[in-house]
């Protein structure tokens, strides 16, 4: 079966793993620097790691590519060689090129406040390394967004087409997934918090949904942002299903494994049956980004004030965040138009 992909652009290349025999070449007070850097900022494990990430492409940059320039020396005309490698050698999004300018920014900064005046980097001559540094990454031109996929949103009718596939499958599991991630607007990190709890929580007062307890949401630090997801009798009849399917209890909802090996799943899990399992039924490209703007778009459509499905569903701490997300189709509105040519 042909998957229709709906790329707007080519994909980037995937940037070289840095080895072990890469990093040994690395400028030394390069990786001691980052090493201050990272032991002194408070970030979640997954930022961490994409913190981590992205500074050591960088160090090989200044390695491969500048001549392994100490990090002192650096000007922002080195900075935008860097988003340039990105951009055009790589072909990276947009949102890619940002993330890693962000990491290589956030341990500049750092330098430039606690390390300008740190007796501990001093040169050969006793002079201050960071004295006169200065973020090279602030005041770069701003990158310009870009859209590897053109964002098709999951309409109900393809709602339910999956639905009835899966059921057919007996995938119990994954229906569970669709019904939470469709319905309820949580992002992949964010569903795999969910417990089993939610089906024992008191209905609120109309006897139209139940409030999850908080769960943890992008953001700084270990706890990122508490979030409170709202739980329709959608998708708490499919949690209740795949509960009693797969015959044993745990505190969380989506679990994989069997026997001594049951665990909660990993962000990645999403990934592979949005590609393998989704995509097949539909004929084109899903991935599991896509169904927080799909839930907040049917949402809209149903009529529901965008002022509510910002605060409840979408957790924007503005209208105009949600707006973003919004994949309605303006056919309708243009069609309505009365304007006379």
């Amino acid at each position: 079966m042909t998957i229709e992909k709906n790329q707007l652009r080519e994909r980037a290349k995937k940037l070289p793993e840095i080895t072990p025999e890469m990093w040994k070449q690395v400028h030394p007070l390069y990786k001691r620097v980052m090493a201050d850097y990272l032991s002194s900022i408070e970030l979640s494990k997954q930022t961490k790691k994409q913190y981590i990430s992205a500074l050591r492409q960088f160090g090989w940059f200044v390695t491969n590519s500048l001549n392994n320039k100490p990090i002192y020396k650096l000007k922002k005309k080195d900075g935008m060689r860097y988003i340039n490698y990105l951009r055009e050698d790589r072909k990276m999004s947009s949102s890619g090129i940002n993330m890693k300018k962000s990491a290589v920014s956030a341990m500049c900064q750092y330098i430039e406040n606690y390390l300008a005046d740190d007796d501990d980097y001093e040169d050969d001559k006793g002079d201050l390394m960071f004295e006169t540094f200065r973020n090279f990454m602030q005041g770069l031109p701003p990158v310009v967004k870009t859209q590897t996929y053109d964002k098709k949103k999951v309409t109900k009718d393809e709602y339910d087409l999956m639905m009835k596939a899966l059921e057919e499958d007996e995938n119990y599991l994954g229906m569970a997934w669709l019904a939470v991630a469709f319905n309820v607007g949580a992002r992949r990190s964010e569903i795999i918090q969910f417990k089993t709890s939610i089906l024992s929580e008191e209905w609120n007062e109309s006897k139209k949904y139940k409030k999850h307890p908080p769960i943890r949401g992008k953001g700084r630090g270990e706890e990122g942002k508490r979030l409170e997801y709202l739980f329709y009798p959608e998708a708490l009849k499919y949690i209740q299903l795949w509960t009693e399917k797969r015959g044993y209890d745990h505190e969380f909802i989506f679990t994989i494994g069997q026997g001594e090996n049951i665990r909660v799943m990993g962000r990645n899990w999403a990934d592979y049956f949005c590609e393998n399992t989704l995509s097949h039924i539909l004929g084109r490209r899903i991935n599991p980004h896509i169904f927080k703007a799909s839930c907040i778009t049917y949402l809209l459509e149903q009529g529901i004030k965008m002022e509510v499905v910002s605060k409840h569903f979408a957790h924007h701490n503005s209208t105009a965040t949600t707006e973003i997300y919004n994949l309605s189709d303006s056919t309708k509105e243009l069609d309505n138009l009365d304007i006379k040519l």
